[in-house]
């Protein structure tokens, strides 16, 4: 029990706390991650997700993309949980500065967080490559094969797929952040998607909490360290 002692200390200590998450921050709303025992890398498909959903295989096959797209990575009619609902306290209480995330759910805003970092864009925002008319997550789930818009160009999700860049204004914000941070929480991450994973080392202070169910590559480098549930230890928080 120290150890959620200790955290709770830094956390009423703290006025600039910076959230960084990955996908265990989801999966218990009912999100697959995609490397769980029942993640999406554990189920079949005739290629590998990373290929299917990479920026040349979204160009040279579509209708398979939207497909696996649909089916697998627009979580619609999800619920935030409790780390979500927590962080947007904090938020609201003027203790947490801000959520950096590599999730695509749009759940930390439902929670009620307004500034969020989203490292690999949202599946709430879909615009058309052609005329740029913006279209909501409903419409490319409904649509049929690829989804078209009014003036005959494809939708496409604004999330970044393998093989394309990160957007460089949430990068850099993201790094200010972190820099800033009296308390960095990095939670639900493996810690080995770069170059996401890599924004935690420009956090300078010696207040970085760790809270993955397994062991990442950076838990000797932290300050607290939990092998549990985010629920179990935000529902103490």
């Amino acid at each position: 029990m120290e150890g959620i002692e200790k955290l709770k200390k830094w956390i009423e200590e703290s006025r600039n706390i910076v959230f960084f998450g990955g996908a265990g921050v989801s999966t218990e709303s009912g999100i697959p991650d995609f490397r769980s025992v029942d993640g999406l890398y554990s189920q079949k498909f005739d290629y590998p997700p990373e290929t299917i959903i990479s920026h040349s295989f979204y160009e040279r096959r579509p209708e398979y993309f939207f497909r696996f797209y649909r089916e697998k990575m627009l979580p619609l009619g999800f619920e935030p949980n409790i780390t979500h609902r927590v962080l947007a306290k904090w938020e609201k209480e003027g203790k947490l500065f801000a959520v950096v995330t590599q999730n695509i759910d749009g759940l930390h805003q439902k929670a009620g967080s307004k500034r969020v970092y989203e490292l690999h864009g949202s599946v709430l925002r879909n615009f058309c490559t052609r005329c740029g008319k913006f279209h909501t997550a409903e419409f490319v789930k409904e649509s049929e094969g690829v989804p078209k818009c009014a003036c005959g160009g494809t939708v496409k999700p604004d999330v970044v797929l393998y093989e394309e860049s990160l957007d460089q204004n949430t990068i850099e914000k993201s790094v200010a952040a972190i820099r800033n941070a009296d308390l960095l929480i990095v939670a639900g991450t493996s810690l080995t998607v770069y170059p996401a994973a890599g924004l935690i080392q420009y956090y300078p202070g010696n207040r970085l909490v760790l809270i993955n169910r397994d062991a990442t590559p950076y838990d000797r480098h932290a300050d607290l360290v939990f092998h549990e549930s985010l629920g179990e230890i935000f529902s103490k928080l």
